[in-house]
């Protein structure tokens, strides 16, 4: 099944590694075979990456554009996951989820848990500062 995607003017994605910037006008693709597809809104900077979670995610967002080089970022993985479960357990049922989707090459699936990751992390971190 094809993926339509509507682009507003000067929206960025990304489809197969590939950054695409649309014009001055709204722009329709179609899709039609599979390839990872990241919209703007999806897309993290790796400067935006300013915390343990936040890195898994640029890690995850790597493994989907990159494939070559998947064992590193699995890796980094691995060692964020378990950072973050030490310092944080009860991130561990989220983070497993995670680890499950990207072992069964759902990347897209593992970024939006991720997504969830990373509001717990900041609800975390606020905690800590309330009573701080």
């Amino acid at each position: 099944m094809a993926l339509k995607i509507t682009l507003k003017p000067g929206e960025r994605m990304i489809i197969g590694g590939a950054v695409i910037t649309n014009g001055d006008k709204p722009t329709e693709f179609v899709i039609e075979n599979r390839v990872p597809v990241l919209r703007q809104k999806d897309v993290m900077n790796e400067d935006e990456a300013d915390s343990p979670c936040r890195r898994i995610y640029f890690a995850i967002q790597l493994m989907y554009v990159d494939p070559a080089n998947l064992s590193e970022y699995w890796r980094l993985f691995l060692q964020l996951a378990r950072e973050i479960g030490i310092a944080a357990p009860s991130t561990m049922p989220l983070l497993d989820g995670i680890g499950e989707d990207i072992a069964s090459a759902r990347y897209y699936r593992a970024l939006k848990k991720t997504k969830i990751l990373i509001n717990y992390e900041k609800e975390l971190t606020e905690n800590v500062r309330k009573s701080a």
